[in-house]
């Protein structure tokens, strides 16, 4: 069951890797990108974890909202409305809800992705973060259909998200500022794509293993 604790716990743990990874991220971006998204990253959720801190959140929806809502004023570049969108439809997915259970969680997840979509205008192939995703979502409806509990779902989501993360390296970028690299945005690992990894990754030890 996901949970206002559990709910913190994610996206406190993602303060946690994305300060880890910051390093790492930009150096991705610099490779096709403007050498900012670990930057940006760890700015982002660090401001979400002080908020966190400063007024502990009364519901799930709530927690969620005020992550949308901290990406979104201190995130630059496309990683903020990206990924406030996501958190955004995330928590509208969820409000009133006090414990959630797998489907609804799956939904949840579900409603983060198609903001995302709509927000960033792209599709499967571009290589961004949609490449890590959609498959992923795609796995957790499957297995959630098949009866399996969340700890299996996010498990599942999880791999399919490392399968969608490492087929954007061989990729042509369609969207972003590596699409203006054209060919020479091939061989790259796209950044966006691994933090949206990294964020499922987060998920599966937080809310699937309690």
């Amino acid at each position: 069951m996901l949970t206002v604790e559990t709910t913190e716990n994610w996206l406190k743990k993602l303060g946690q890797v994305y300060a880890e990874q910051k390093d790492y991220l930009t150096e991705l971006d610099s490779k096709i990108g403007d050498a900012d998204h670990g930057i940006n990253m760890n700015r982002g959720f660090s401001a979400v974890c002080a908020e966190l801190d400063k007024q502990p959140p009364a519901s799930i929806s709530a927690a969620l909202k005020s992550a949308a809502m901290v990406l979104i004023r201190t995130v630059g570049g496309a990683s903020g409305p990206l990924y406030g969108s996501f958190f955004l439809d995330f928590s509208k997915a969820l409000e009133g809800k006090e414990t959630v259970a797998t489907a609804d969680a799956v939904a949840a997840f579900r409603a983060g992705l198609e903001s995302v979509k709509k927000r960033g205008r792209a599709q499967a192939g571009d290589k961004t973060m949609l490449d890590v995703l959609i498959p992923a979502v795609e796995r957790m409806e499957l297995l959630s259909s098949e009866g399996k509990d969340l700890p299996d779902v996010l498990d599942g989501a999880v791999a399919a998200a490392k399968t969608g993360l490492e087929s954007t390296i061989e990729m042509v970028a369609r969207k972003g500022r590596a699409s203006y690299l054209g060919e020479r945005s091939k061989g790259h690992q796209d950044p966006g794509a691994t933090s949206s990894y990294y964020l499922l990754k987060a998920a599966s030890e937080t809310l699937g293993h309690l």
